[in-house]
């Protein structure tokens, strides 16, 4: 098998895990999207998981009780792993909202490969937000287990995060710049 070296010069980029955390509305999927539409223009290659697109196919099968979230989690970490491994930056946005939980994806992907980002917003700026209509549904008792209602979101030590970026202190293209700037600095391996 070609080693990771070879595909990482094949593509004049280094792979890694860009790992976006915070309560559904903060902007983990807005951040990403514009992330990845702005790698791309810079020609690196770019795989974006978010909760959408792998609970409707890889993890369709799992719930949101303890035990269904850490199964949710291990697997997209060992997914993003692969496409690291291939020398593909990987954009992972996923509410993830315990602190065992991004450990268990830090350690799976590894410490070289993991660019943590806390997408920070308070759980009043994301039930305004509310663009899924999730909040409402929660609020009337629609949704079980709501992270940041009734199943808790663990806040994470001040230096464990590789960066925070606060969207309700922020414009979106300050969030977006501010976060372009650090993955940018990371994935850099052309001449």
């Amino acid at each position: 098998m070609l080693d990771r070296q070879s595909k990482e010069d094949l593509l004049g980029q280094k792979g890694c895990v860009v790992w976006l955390y915070g309560l559904s509305g903060s902007g983990k999927s807005t951040l990403a999207n514009r992330l990845e539409r702005r790698l791309h223009d810079e020609s690196l290659l770019v795989k974006l998981l978010d909760g959408d697109n792998v609970r409707a196919g890889l993890n369709r099968n799992l719930g949101f009780s303890d035990e269904d979230r850490l199964e949710n989690i291990r697997r997209i970490g060992e997914v993003a792993k692969l496409f690291c491994e291939t020398g593909v930056i990987t954009l992972a946005a996923f509410i993830t909202p315990k602190k065992e939980l991004r450990q268990l994806a830090r350690e799976t992907i590894g410490d070289d490969d993991f660019i943590e980002v806390y997408v920070e917003c308070s759980f009043e700026t994301c039930a305004k937000r509310d663009v899924k209509g999730l909040y409402a549904k929660a609020q009337e008792g629609d949704i079980q287990q709501f992270t940041g209602k009734d199943s808790a979101f663990e806040e994470p030590d001040d230096l464990i995060p590789d960066i925070v970026i606060v969207t309700d202190k922020e414009t979106e293209d300050e969030s977006l710049e501010k976060l372009h700037q650090f993955v940018s600095a990371r994935v850099s391996n052309k001449s």
